[in-house]
């Protein structure tokens, strides 16, 4: 008896130790590891555990992500391709207030309507951060990353640009070079905004924009208000959101738009319409976006994978093709890993270093001011 019961020990000995072991990755986390609370890769085991856990999700919800913006059609195809992730596309051409109120509305939900990732201007990173709606996670690739940065990793730059006039050829024949040109009675019923100023985040940095080229400050937006309320009043300002159906139309022959979205525009209509790309004579108005992730992410292990590819080399590449200057451009151009026809895709360096580019706190002052003020000011509704 003495003898089976040691047999019968021993052999749960087995057992309970094969049982520990295989709960246990080789990274050391338990494989049941909740990526929520996940500030690194290395909280839950490394990038194979992240990876696995991710792949086991099997979801992705991105929101606010045109196919034509900074190329991320091919991001998205590519990260669903290489991790067998399907990846929902959720409301392409919603603003960065909406990706908020989008957290906000589906807290409880786990479904396809829940933002598992944000990507939004300036101002919405640290408003987003103080509503709880972030949770915080640096990449590994966090050292290398330019431009604003949370100290704890609730937000960070993706990309950048400059803003441009995206012109249709087709349409307009005298060439509007500033923003005062655009006042002209020809171009009645012909200029656009690439969003409701109110909610997004590249029309309301527009307003910004035109402030400082009609005698305004970075903390003094009035000007750019009572600009567009004189566009309004000459009848030159549509009440539509540009894209770039409307843009290859000519049903928005002027459009206000970031450098990248109207180059990758120019070699979409390949001519048809022509455009030209006007860096407007008085400012260059230069402009990030933050990337982040939800706080209340259904899929927090394929949001946190998102965010290591968006910002590993073949990531930055991919924004590079789309005309975007990615938070990880110069340690990529310093490491020879930029092949040279991408290399010159990106803004001209002399354009983008007198770039004017405004703070948080301020981007958050003329935020809040534009939202409260454009209907009384303005009184145009966009959309």
């Amino acid at each position: 008896m003495r003898t089976k019961n040691f047999a019968y020990h021993l052999l749960a000995l087995f057992v309970i130790a094969a049982t520990v072991l295989s709960a246990c990755g080789g990274g050391g986390a338990a494989s049941n590891y909740d990526w929520s609370t996940a500030t690194s890769a290395a909280d839950g085991g490394g990038m194979d555990a992240l990876i696995a856990a991710a792949k086991a999700e099997g979801t992705l919800n991105v929101i606010a992500l045109p196919e034509d913006w900074c190329n991320y059609g091919e991001a998205i195809s590519t990260f669903g391709t290489k991790y067998g992730i399907t990846v929902n596309s959720i409301t392409p051409d919603a603003g960065s207030a909406d990706e908020l109120q989008a957290i906000i509305d589906n807290k409880e939900n786990k479904g396809p309507q829940a933002p598992d990732v944000i990507d939004v201007g300036p101002a919405f990173g640290p408003q987003a951060k103080d509503q709880g709606l972030l949770a915080p996670y640096k990449v590994e690739t966090w050292e290398s990353l330019d431009g604003v940065k949370d100290a704890d990793g609730y937000f960070y730059t993706d990309y950048n640009g400059v803003l441009v006039f995206e012109v249709n050829l087709d349409v307009i024949t005298d060439v509007p070079q500033d923003w005062a040109d655009l006042l002209d009675p020809k171009y009645a019923g012909q200029v656009a905004l690439a969003g409701d100023p109110r909610s997004s985040n590249q029309a309301a940095q527009t307003v910004y924009a035109a402030a400082l080229a009609n005698g305004g400050s970075l903390d003094n937006i009035q000007p750019g208000l009572d600009y567009f309320k004189q566009l309004n009043e000459a009848g030159n300002l549509l009440p539509l959101i540009a894209n770039t159906g409307t843009i290859g139309k000519g049903e928005t022959p002027i459009t206000f738009q970031w450098n990248y979205l109207a180059l990758a525009n120019n070699d979409t209509f390949a001519g048809n319409p022509p455009l030209e790309i006007v860096y407007p004579a008085s400012v260059n108005w230069g402009g990030f976006y933050l990337q982040a992730v939800s706080a209340y992410a259904p899929n927090p292990a394929a949001a946190r994978l998102w965010q290591e590819f968006l910002y590993s080399d073949e990531g930055q590449l991919i924004w590079m093709k789309g005309y975007c200057a990615p938070a990880r451009l110069a340690d990529m151009l310093e490491r020879g890993v930029v092949p040279e026809d991408l290399a010159a895709k990106m803004p001209d360096p002399a354009i983008l270093a007198s770039s004017v580019v405004p703070s948080g706190d301020q981007l958050s002052a003329a935020r809040e001011l534009i939202k409260n003020e454009w209907d009384n000011v303005v009184g145009l509704d966009i959309k």
